[in-house]
């Protein structure tokens, strides 16, 4: 792979580990999925690790399948930039056979001053065929006359059901973080909202691109998201279509009170 800027960079990446999932899934079939899940995450970690090591060998990687130890690596926090990767964003999804809402996260943070912010991402989505980057965010869609809310297959938190009643909104179960914000910029749903608990590999490269798309992303309660913290936690999440954000974050503000 020749010398990139760092928006391609992160779409081929992205994409290229994407290939190599698809690969292994052939290969490996869905008898076990178990293992199927373990190999996925190690095979592609260890492809975004050596890659980010001999193409950006001077900058830091926080990654969701390193060790604790190389997670709180005081270097990474000292760093100007940062690569925030989650190698497989939807293992669960990965290891059922005909599910295509998993993902692969490839983002750079860098420092500005005393501050730090996303500024480049790219969220692959290998089994729908498709890679969302920072070098073409996507064309945000108008909404629709119901608004759709993505929210987990298997957890959706209660509050985000009584919102939907307030909203007025219907709720889309989709499997992986990566996939659910993607649903929002390519016009499947209007809105992702999740309180759940996640961290920032779940959310940066997602975020990266909904921002350069001009999409809403932030805390619940409307504050920022902010990554490469010490405790990479980032427990909630609201991205949704621009219009849409003063009503939602009045709602989630009235149910929480």
């Amino acid at each position: 792979m020749t010398i990139r800027d760092d928006h391609a960079l992160a779409g081929d990446l992205a994409s290229e580990a994407g290939e190599r999932l698809l690969d292994l899934r052939a290969r490996q079939g869905f008898g076990d999925q178990r293992a199927l899940k373990d190999a996925g995450d190690m095979m592609s970690h260890r492809y975004l690790m050596d890659a980010l090591q001999r193409l950006r060998p001077s900058d830091s990687v926080l990654s969701e399948e390193a060790t604790r130890e190389e997670r709180m690596d005081p270097r990474r926090l000292k760093a100007d930039r940062v690569w925030i990767v989650d190698p497989l964003d939807g293992t669960r999804e990965f290891s059922e056979e005909g599910r295509s809402d998993w993902a692969v996260h490839v983002a750079l943070w860098e420092r500005t001053g005393d501050e730090g912010a996303l500024t480049a991402g790219a969220v692959a989505l290998p089994a729908q065929g498709r890679t969302l980057t920072t070098a073409k965010p996507p064309t945000l869609a108008a909404p629709g006359e119901r608004i759709r809310i993505a929210v987990s297959r298997t957890r959706p938190p209660e509050f985000v059901r009584k919102l939907a009643v307030l909203a007025g909104a219907d709720l889309v179960p989709i499997g992986s973080a990566g996939a659910k914000i993607a649903a929002v910029l390519t016009g499947e749903v209007e809105a992702y909202v999740h309180a759940g608990g996640q961290y920032e590999w779940d959310s940066a490269a997602p975020v990266a691109v909904a921002l350069a798309a001009g999409a809403h992303a932030s805390r619940i309660d409307g504050t920022p998201l902010v990554y490469n913290q010490e405790d990479p936690s980032l427990p909630d999440i609201l991205v949704c279509l621009p219009d849409l954000a003063p009503m939602l974050l009045a709602g989630i503000r009235d149910l929480h009170r």
